[in-house]
């Protein structure tokens, strides 16, 4: 039997980006949102979250593009003298690798965002990071760590089917998804949870209603996550330029998708994956 997570990513970016998740919530699809702690809407994203206690909200963790919760001076490794984070990632994946002071740094500002997801009262439904970049092995293992601490059951795996969407098979699609394999069996050992693969990083930006309904039908048995990037404007304070934020707004509230998902399981992390 097929089950979806229907996820949100940005929650608390922005007050576009909070108004279209509670909007999508209630009058949509969409099921789970990723809460960014350290984002200028966060206080309000925790208000909407505990006015939907359906909306099953996990941790975003944000190392890159964004601010960091920690004091920049003690985490000099990873931002810039603006007090960003950095957004070299290749480089700073590399000082990840090769620096052990680097690695306590990311130790220690994943912990202080975790510790402000907790302050918030909200149950944990699982973990991932902005831009995937939990892909890179120190961060994997951070993230893994505190999910493990912190009783958050299940994490996401970036892994998406080409088929699914339409893509060619590319190499890189091979080495994605034997990393995510690996990281999937260390997750396991550690009695971490994840999805069967997840819909929407070939789209990331650009999921439309006519993209998903034509993803649905494809899609195979499991737990699927679809993940979208929904806001009431396209110019996201903070947003990534050229993401069509009200398309996939508008994608999780078509009268099309409703129709098309009703009957199938749909909830958090927890929910759909028994965790």
């Amino acid at each position: 039997m097929r089950r979806f997570i229907v996820n949100a990513d940005d929650l608390g970016l922005d007050a576009s980006v909070n108004e279209a998740i509670e909007q999508a919530h209630n009058d949509g699809v969409l099921s789970a949102a990723s809460l960014m702690v350290g984002s200028p809407g966060h206080d309000e994203a925790v208000r909407l979250a505990r006015r939907n206690p359906y909306l099953a909200v996990g941790l975003h963790v944000v190392l890159t593009d964004g601010v960091p919760v920690l004091p920049p001076a003690q985490i000099p490794s990873l931002t810039q003298p603006n007090g960003r984070f950095r957004d070299d990632m290749a480089r700073m994946g590399l000082t990840l690798a090769l620096s052990g002071a680097a690695r306590g740094e990311l130790r220690a500002e994943v912990a202080a965002q975790m510790a402000r997801f907790r302050d918030t009262g909200l149950t944990p439904d699982h973990i991932n990071s902005h831009k995937h970049y939990h892909l890179h092995p120190a961060i994997a293992a951070v993230l893994m760590e505190v999910a493990v601490a912190e009783g958050i059951p299940c994490i996401r795996l970036p892994d998406e089917e080409p088929a699914t969407v339409g893509g060619r098979v590319h190499w890189s699609n091979g080495i994605t998804h034997a990393w995510c394999e690996r990281l999937r069996r260390r997750a396991t050992r550690l009695g971490l949870a994840a999805a069967d693969r997840v819909v929407g990083l070939h789209w990331s930006g650009a999921f439309t209603a006519e993209r998903l309904l034509s993803a649905l039908p494809r899609i195979k048995g499991g737990v699927t996550e679809l993940y979208f990037h929904p806001a009431t404007r396209d110019d996201v304070p903070g947003g990534a330029p050229g993401y069509r934020y009200r398309a996939e707004l508008a994608a999780l509230t078509d009268p099309r998708v409703i129709a098309a998902m009703a009957g199938t399981p749909r909830g958090g992390y927890r929910a759909m994956l028994g965790a």
